[in-house]
């Protein structure tokens, strides 16, 4: 049975979360699921965004939210105390499906849906994770040549005073219609009770189809001292 290292923290920092992500997924041969129940605020773009057509670098200034360039690719979120963030980074020797984007993310999506058992508006909309028609969750993703990352950002709550950082992007997904970020997003805690029971539901959901060991993040601690390529960088505070 394929083994999975669970790690679970809360309040982790984004940044040293994208380090540790990126140092498993580059130094390290396991199975990993990464939770952690918030961080301090942060601007996170993927890898090739470009600043200028994706913050309103003033407003962020002034309100002392530092911009992340991480690792992975994707688009830009605006996170925060009341973000959850579950990552997996995987082998992919351990799974018989090919490891594409597409197909990881059938994958991931197939996964949630234990998680949100009994939501019927739960789904994947192109590479967004959806209650109906609105936003609780963005994906990116990482392939290299024996493993894959999948790292998601559910929107437990958000600030709408954050959300204004970002610039509405020159491309967005279809389904956006042109909305803005009130309309376009929703609350996964109008779902579920508390960030606890999510939480316990994604562990349930990864113990019934994986055997699970934990792991402390102190254990891992050693990976971002092995010598390996490192883009994950803070672009400003």
């Amino acid at each position: 049975m394929t083994v999975f290292y669970l790690i679970h923290v809360k309040n982790y920092p984004i940044f040293q979360q994208l380090q540790l992500e990126e140092a498993l997924l580059r130094n390290d041969q396991r199975n990993f699921c990464i939770i952690n129940e918030g961080s301090s605020p942060a601007i996170v773009m993927g890898i090739s965004g470009k600043p200028h057509e994706l913050i309103d670098n003033e407003y962020a200034t002034e309100a002392r939210i530092p911009i992340i360039k991480r690792f992975s690719g994707g688009g830009t979120v605006v996170v925060d105390e009341d973000t959850l963030f579950v990552s997996f980074i995987c082998q992919k020797s351990s799974f018989s499906f090919p490891a594409y984007p597409e197909r990881i993310a059938k994958w991931s999506e197939e996964f949630y849906t234990h998680v949100f058992e009994g939501i019927s508006a739960f789904h994947l909309r192109e590479n967004d994770y959806v209650l109906g028609e609105k936003k609780c969750g963005g994906n990116a993703q990482y392939i290299r040549k024996e493993r894959w990352l999948h790292h998601t950002s559910f929107l437990w709550d958000y600030k709408p005073s954050h959300m204004q950082c970002l610039l509405h992007p020159k491309k967005t997904p279809s389904y956006r219609e042109g909305r803005d970020h009130n309309d376009f997003l929703c609350r996964l805690k109008d779902s579920f009770p508390n960030k606890e029971h999510f939480c316990s539901l994604v562990r349930k959901a990864l113990s019934s189809h994986f055997l699970v060991e934990e792991l402390s993040i102190d254990a891992l601690q050693n990976k971002l001292y092995e010598e390996s390529r490192r883009t994950t960088a803070i672009l400003s505070f």
